[in-house]
């Protein structure tokens, strides 16, 4: 057991979150010792259809309940749960939450002691557009068409920044300072991920965009390599190695070398003398 588990071990979270941010920051809160109790409408979760075993993943260990929160009576049995809860997940549109009496102000004056994440797409005044974790990468930029990209890279720092904020909540309660709501906006999750190009840090052929040999990707004789030599020792210790001066070797005098073994050769080499070298995974 690592030492974060059961850090919430007396923490009861009620989700009605769907997809992908919810339901892995309610992952991650059961595992540090949470009672996760997951709502889901009649349909169910529209990540189980498409991705069944991430789904099972996500949810194992939670409890699951079918509830239409439509209809009168499914709304009194998620109040019967709110009444005993210590943190509220949503990712429901704002507008939503209010028709349902769920938004803050309206949850606040019933439950005083339950803390409320919001996860949205946009910050207000936007809570209401409608987007999804591609739209959010193509509005800052971390798109290169036509390749879409390999993760959900603002669902997933939105499932971080859901965690983080629900550990700031509770915290906040315990500290005295009551029962707080916290908005977590899916596209500034993605403008935050977006820094490095934005200051032209991994820009194309930017320091850290293809434009500083030690740091790249290397074709091999079978597959691809990750260099990330980019401390002065690890640099030093790379040229050192391969015979070849420290000043002046560019990307294409290190591509010609790097063809000579594969990468997981290259690898194993790396790991031998300390040199962060990685063969790329291709997941298929």
């Amino acid at each position: 057991m690592s030492s974060k588990q059961g850090i919430l071990e007396s923490i009861r979270v009620i989700s009605i979150a769907m997809n992908v941010p919810g339901p892995a920051a309610a992952a991650t809160l059961l595992n540090m010792g949470a009672k996760v109790t997951k709502i889901e409408p009649p349909g169910g979760d529209f990540l189980e259809k498409l991705s069944p075993s991430w789904y099972e993943d996500l949810a194992a260990g939670q409890e699951i309940l079918r509830i239409d929160l439509k209809t009168a009576h499914g709304l009194a049995e998620l109040e019967a749960l709110l009444t005993s809860g210590d943190l509220l997940i949503t990712s429901t549109r704002h507008s939503a939450l209010k028709r349902l009496s769920l938004d803050w102000e309206t949850l606040h004056s019933r439950h005083p002691r339950l803390c409320h994440v919001e996860i949205v797409g946009y910050a207000a005044p936007d809570e209401d557009k409608a987007g999804h974790d591609l739209t959010y990468m193509a509005a800052t930029g971390l798109l290169t068409p036509p390749i879409l990209p390999r993760t959900l890279l603002a669902d997933m720092v939105g499932a971080e920044r859901t965690t983080s904020s629900a550990l700031a909540l509770l915290f906040a309660r315990e500290k005295g300072l009551g029962a707080r709501h916290a908005v977590v906006s899916l596209s500034s999750g993605a403008e935050i991920l977006a820094e490095p190009l934005r200051h032209g840090l991994t820009a194309a052929n930017g320091i850290l965009g293809g434009g500083l040999p030690r740091y790249n990707l290397y074709e091999t004789d079978q597959g691809w390599i990750a260099l990330a030599a980019l401390e002065q020792h690890f640099w030093d210790r790379l040229t050192h190695a391969l015979g070849i001066p420290d000043i002046g070797t560019t990307s294409d005098d290190l591509q010609k070398i790097f063809l000579s073994r594969t990468a997981s050769e290259w690898e194993e080499w790396a790991a031998g003398l300390d040199i962060p070298i990685v063969a790329v995974q291709e997941w298929t």
